[in-house]
């Protein structure tokens, strides 16, 4: 026998050996995952996607959430587990202390920067930290206070244009259209120093109307969408934009429109914005944003920053699309829940309007005075806790790694298991709704829509928890270094809007009944049958003479 069939030998050996010894490893990681209790499968085919990501899922989530302890298996496509996680010890685990191994799914990483660009929302790691760190203090405190008077003259144009068209009387209005206008508003002055609508006039904006059309666009291509960030890498960038160019299919070719918009747009304005910083304070002052907005502090630290530090301009452009499409719908959406609750709740809407009346009449209340009122917060707060609109974010262990749990848990084989090997590349949901409505920390109306919980010292339970949320003890706004940016801005502009509508304007039910659908951001729709997005009110006038 030659030296090289010995070795060819050997190596042979070598590769069967490892090959079964990874094989057998994955069976028994699978059967310890096998071994958490879930819901039963649907499918083999698709597992439990189809209960999950269905926009009826309300109920099992809750399901999920309340029947199978607070770490679930449940089966995805061809019954590969995933994980549904709100033990608040195995959170924290994912969402902060090995938040660099559960990572975003690489495919979603790459869908999104063919969308937006290496902005926040596609990055990782160091580029990640790099990019928060510059645009941490736009999102100060110091900085919301100068945000203030944009919000309300925003604001109060929003009121005037819904004053107009109530002043005959109550009207049914779909108050879900003008939150989403006015976010995006809202969004656009703060944080790009641009103004994509008047709001007293109906008048398109090719940048906004584009961002608004992105989630549209990507439901139509759901199949393409799962090969695009695999060959989206392929071949020099005039090759693939050449591909993308003839690809036969409208729906495709409708999101390249998209995206195009969105770079030439963010393009424009930010080159706009560097000419007008060049120019002095003087000229910017005179511009959308007076220079306040988070691209003109983003762009004057940049210009400050050392060598080392400095974003190159591509990553700079890419935060202004990433930041309006996470700002838009999920502020606009939660305030739109927020009236709905309202409309059904006429106590708490009359109780909350007396105390901002009290403050004010809702205009131009002082930035300490408005964060502080305690039933406008608790109402937010509940909201937030009970309806997060961003309830779906999945990560993916980019190797093998063990979960520890706060309790031990009993398996579907009565073993008690304290801590789950994860294999690499397994989906895990961070149970936002889970955590948010444990009755272990909450107490069994957990369930229940309860301002007043937050105007007394929460439960030891809650509080004593390492739940890893940047908001409170809760995870609506997620956690670590990724949680929301922006949840500061959002919680201001529910406050600014919430404090002018109700001190000018009453909110009622219409006999329309409102469904909420289970999405990447949660909406209502008129009914279980409609998929068209909105939400009417009967909106009329306050009166301004009161006993």
């Amino acid at each position: 026998m030659t030296i090289a069939s010995l070795v060819m030998q050997w190596a042979l050996i070598l590769v069967i050996t490892l090959s079964s010894w990874l094989y057998f490893r994955r069976r028994l990681v699978n059967s310890t995952l096998n071994n958490l209790p879930g819901p039963p499968c649907q499918s083999f085919w698709k597992g439990n996607l189809d209960q999950f990501f269905n926009r009826h899922a309300s109920e099992f989530h809750k399901e999920v959430t309340q029947n199978y302890g607070a770490i679930v298996k449940m089966q995805g496509i061809f019954g590969k587990p995933m994980l549904y996680v709100y033990d608040p010890k195995a959170l924290h685990t994912i969402v902060v202390k090995q938040q660099d191994i559960f990572e975003k799914a690489e495919s979603t990483v790459r869908l999104v920067t063919l969308l937006f660009g290496p902005g926040v929302l596609a990055t990782l790691g160091e580029t990640h930290r790099a990019q928060r760190k510059m645009l941490n203090p736009a999102f100060s405190i110091n900085h919301m206070r100068d945000m203030l008077p944009i919000f309300y003259n925003i604001v109060h144009k929003l009121r005037d244009a819904i004053a107009t068209r109530v002043s005959d009387g109550p009207q049914e209005v779909d108050m879900l259209g003008w939150m989403g206008r006015t976010a995006l508003e809202l969004i656009g002055q703060g944080g790009l120093g641009y103004s994509f609508d008047p709001l007293v006039e109906d008048k398109a904006d090719a940048y906004g109307e584009a961002i608004k059309a992105i989630i549209p666009a990507l439901i139509t291509i759901h199949v393409f969408r799962e090969l695009l960030p695999y060959i989206g890498w392929i071949g020099p960038a005039w090759f693939r934009r050449r591909v993308v160019e003839v690809f036969p299919n409208k729906q495709v070719q409708k999101l390249k429109s998209i995206v195009d918009t969105m770079a030439t747009r963010s393009v424009e304005i930010f080159e706009a914005k560097k000419a007008a910083l060049d120019q002095g304070d003087e000229v910017l002052a005179q511009q959308v944003g007076e220079g306040k907005d988070i691209m003109s502090l983003l762009i004057r630290a940049n210009r400050a920053s050392s060598l080392e530090d400095k974003l190159p301009e591509d990553q700079l452009i890419a935060q202004m699309s990433s930041l309006i499409f996470a700002g838009m719908d999920t502020t606009s959406n939660a305030l739109s829940r927020t009236l709905h609750i309202l409309a059904q709740r006429p106590d708490v809407q009359e109780r909350l309007r007396d105390e901002i009346i009290e403050a004010g009449h809702g205009d131009n209340i002082s930035y300490d005075e408005l964060v502080s009122l305690p039933y406008l917060d608790a109402v937010c707060r509940e909201t937030l806790r009970l309806d997060p609109t961003a309830p779906l974010p999945t990560r993916q262990p980019n190797k093998d790694v063990v979960l520890p749990l706060s309790e031990p848990i009993r398996g579907i084989d009565g073993k008690m298991m304290s801590e789950i090997l994860v294999p690499k590349g397994t989906m895990v949901i961070p149970g936002v709704l889970g955590s948010n409505i444990n009755k272990t920390f909450w107490g069994e109306d957990a369930l229940e829509w309860k301002p007043e919980r937050w105007l007394f010292p929460l439960p030891s339970a809650v509080t004593d928890a390492p739940i890893p949320g940047v908001y409170s003890p809760l995870m609506t706004f997620f956690g670590g270094s990724r949680s929301c940016i922006g949840f500061k801005f959002s919680q201001l502009e529910m406050k600014v809007v919430l404090s002018v509508f109700l001190s000018n304007f009453t909110f009622e039910l219409t006999e329309k009944p409102i469904e909420w659908n289970v999405a990447t951001v949660r909406y209502p729709t008129v009914g279980k049958e409609s998929n068209v997005s909105q939400m009417p009110l009967k909106v009329g006038l306050l009166k301004r003479v009161r006993d």
